[in-house]
């Protein structure tokens, strides 16, 4: 292997994704990898693991997989180093703005919900603690 390349267990490591979830991504579609070693291995590339970083940071925001290959169609575009019709481009960045838009307003939400439990938690807290004798 010449460095370029990484097999799915180093990719795994990197990107804190399971074996398994990195096939189920290649299975649907969302990241292929670039090459196979001529044993039939998967061979990643940076660009593959930057790819399922974008998919690891936005399950958690509760993404769908529909909408994952709806932004990294849009990023891929934009990235792809060919000339863009003004009015594609536009479209492109129109649907990444949009789910900038809506990763903000989840992470907005999951700060509510956090103080929501951090209260609770020092609420339980307060009820383990005696009170101070008179």
């Amino acid at each position: 292997m010449d460095g370029k390349h990484m097999q799915i267990g180093e990719v795994a490591a990197r990107t804190e994704l399971s074996l398994r979830t990195i096939r189920h991504y290649e299975e649907t579609g969302l990241v292929v990898p670039s090459a196979r070693s001529q044993g039939g291995f998967r061979l990643y590339t940076e660009t593959d693991a930057a790819r399922l970083m974008v998919i690891r940071r936005m399950k958690p925001l509760g993404f769908t997989l529909g909408q994952m290959r709806e932004l990294l169609e849009a990023t891929d575009r934009l990235d792809s180093g060919q000339e863009l019709p003004a009015g594609e481009r536009q479209e492109c960045l129109d649907r990444v703005r949009g789910f900038e838009q809506a990763a903000a307003e989840r992470v907005a939400d999951l700060r509510t919900q956090l103080a929501r439990a951090e209260e609770f938690a020092a609420t339980l807290r307060e009820r383990l603690t005696p009170a101070p004798a008179p």
